[in-house]
């Protein structure tokens, strides 16, 4: 599968800030009947607690940012606050289910920055223990699964739809609740699943320098597939997890663009001004 389809560069995509992370503009992105969305409209990224003046700037004079939604939960949230930008309307939707954060909050890859060291190597040492892989295996099943997950990101795509101007979704790292964010808004606007596959795998680009060290500890530690395959999507994003639900959903639904109208809420007519409004010919 080539990266993107029609000679699309992910590199033309990138954002790159000073210390916003895993950031990228939807725009240019061709949808199954032609046309693109528009540069400059929706960006995807981690969070903002440490964006700098010049990130600010960016995201005010590029992208005329006026909403952010964040995907995270309470304690992320108090623990790295978004830096708050004058004239933005912030919204948050905690859309990872009550059950996964009861069972594994201190193992979600996105809790804290990648760069601590204490919890690299606790990390490293939940790779090993055989509820931690569950929880990584069914992550994504469960996040679309969930009715309260549905009815939230149900509320980011109408959000999406009546902004006054740019827009900015997040989690954490911006890889796994703000890449199935992004997989319904690119659903809605008529993205084949193939595009869809490839955007959410790029946040593995940008994790690779990290995966790549502690795949290196785990092995070193006799770790195999199942320690791999963890740290794979709990540092990264898992492409083979993602595709599952994927699966899941077009089993039951049909499509995501039907589960999008079915789970979540968001019409056909809402489907089709949203692409009137973010796409172009």
């Amino acid at each position: 599968m080539t990266l993107f389809p029609a000679g699309q560069d992910a590199a033309e995509r990138i954002i790159h800030f000073e210390a916003i992370e895993n950031a990228r503009d939807l725009g240019g992105l061709v949808m199954q009947d032609g046309r693109k969305v528009r540069p400059g409209f929706l960006v995807r990224s981690g969070n903002l607690s440490r964006a700098t003046d010049s990130d600010v700037a960016v995201l005010k004079e590029r992208f005329n940012l006026t909403n952010v939604f964040d995907f995270r939960f309470d304690e992320e949230e108090a623990d790295a606050p978004d830096r708050r930008i004058e004239g933005v309307n912030y919204v948050r939707l905690s859309t990872l289910p009550q059950r996964l954060i009861d069972g594994f909050t201190s193992g979600r890859a996105d809790n804290k920055q990648l760069s601590s060291k204490d919890f690299v190597e606790n990390l490293v040492n939940f790779a090993f223990m055989p509820h931690a892989q569950q929880v990584s295996r069914m992550m994504y099943t469960a996040i679309v699964s969930e009715p309260n997950s549905q009815m939230l990101y149900g509320m980011f795509m109408h959000g999406v739809l009546n902004a006054r101007a740019g827009v900015l979704w997040h989690c954490s790292q911006g890889k796994d609740r703000a890449g199935w964010a992004t997989a319904f808004l690119l659903a809605a606007l008529g993205a084949s699943r193939e595009t869809i596959e490839a955007d959410f795998d790029l946040s593995n680009r940008y994790f690779a320098p990290f995966l790549r060290k502690m795949l290196a500890d785990v092995i070193g530690m006799g770790g195999g597939e199942r320690e791999k395959e963890f740290l794979q999507a709990m540092v990264g994003v898992s492409l083979k997890n993602f595709r599952q639900a994927l699966d899941m959903i077009e089993g039951k639904y049909g499509s995501l663009q039907a589960y999008v109208e079915k789970a979540l809420g968001f019409s056909k007519a809402e489907q089709r001004k949203l692409q009137k409004k973010y796409l172009t010919s």
